[in-house]
């Protein structure tokens, strides 16, 4: 049984995009101009890379839109702009992306003249949200720890990392001093990039992600001598660190952030990603001690098999990130 369970999370690596860092979002802002004239701004990420049919956001109800929406191609997405008039108040008003389908989801920026700016997640099981009079901090923070928590549990090369990290450290206080050293790395840069003070090319770090993967996968199944890695894991784990902050900086830069709440914006994200992350190491040390418990003499071959599965795939991602 747990041979199966393990052929079934390689194969689900195998299948995993090769984009796997990017967080692409149907991002929508709404903005007034003057009072009573809006401009409605969206980006409609391309599914798979392929075309996609035009989504138009759906406005408050006392709203309209002025003409035809405005639409272009951008380099991944489908960049829609159009103009709106408003007759009164829209607090209380729904903004809505009811084509919202599977997994996908919606950040919705709303920007009222000369007041706090507002941000909303939609998803499908949740594609209307409801303009505030006075949005809170809270509501700001609720959305942007929902995001990061999102981008290290749905991010596939980041949770590799994380996943082989964990295999490799197995002792407990070892797992601790290891993550802490990757969670401070990923917040300098993170920080850092999203403040302006510092920054890299998306591309070649996302090489740099899949190669950290596979660097770890390689020491994985180096069991016939202590490594250097292994001794000292937590010197590893902060200077990839560093290089996953810039990812994930490059991923908050594509969702954005609302001006005016930037900093509670981006402690928000790093909490999320780090609970995120807190998850994952709860459940590969789970997994393993289930496995040591159940099945001993199943654990060397299921961490080969599982460790062959992980440099498998970082291995395509950094091949596609190099030449694709």
């Amino acid at each position: 049984m747990i041979r199966w369970l393990l052929a079934a999370l390689a194969l689900a690596l195998a299948m995993s995009p090769a984009r796997a860092d990017e967080i692409r979002p149907f991002a929508l802002d709404f903005t007034e101009r003057v009072p009573g004239e809006w401009t409605l701004d969206w980006k409609q990420p391309f599914a798979g890379g392929g075309r996609v049919i035009p989504v138009i956001p759906r406005v408050p109800a006392n709203c309209r839109i002025v003409g035809e929406p405005r639409l272009r191609e951008g380099a991944a997405a489908l960049l829609g702009n159009a103009d709106v008039t408003c007759r009164g108040e829209i607090a209380g008003g729904e903004i809505a992306l009811p084509e919202l389908a599977g997994n996908a989801d919606a950040l919705v920026r709303v920007a009222p003249l000369g007041r706090p700016v507002q941000s909303h997640r939609l998803t499908a099981g949740a594609p209307t949200a409801t303009i505030l009079a006075e949005p809170g901090r809270w509501q700001v923070l609720e959305t942007y720890f929902i995001i990061g928590a999102e981008h290290i549990l749905m991010g596939w090369d980041h949770l590799l990392f994380v996943i082989a990290l964990v295999l490799l450290v197995v002792k407990g206080w070892a797992v601790v001093k290891a993550a802490t050293a990757f969670t401070i790395a990923h917040s300098i840069t993170l920080v850092a990039t999203t403040l302006g003070y510092t920054g890299l090319a998306q591309r070649p770090v996302e090489a740099l992600i899949a190669l950290s993967i596979v660097f770890l996968a390689v020491e994985l199944l180096r069991t016939d001598r202590e490594t250097w890695t292994r001794r000292w894991p937590w010197i590893v784990a902060f200077g990839f660190g560093l290089v996953h902050g810039f990812g994930f900086a490059g991923a908050l830069r594509e969702i954005g952030l609302p001006e005016g709440e930037v900093p509670a914006a981006l402690l928000a994200f790093n909490i999320g990603v780090e609970a995120g992350q807190l998850l994952v190491i709860a459940a590969v040390i789970a997994m393993r001690w289930a496995v040591v418990r159940l099945a001993p003499k199943a654990e060397a071959p299921a961490l080969r098999f599982t460790t062959y599965g992980i440099g498998i795939t970082a291995s395509y991602w950094l091949i596609d990130r190099l030449v694709g």
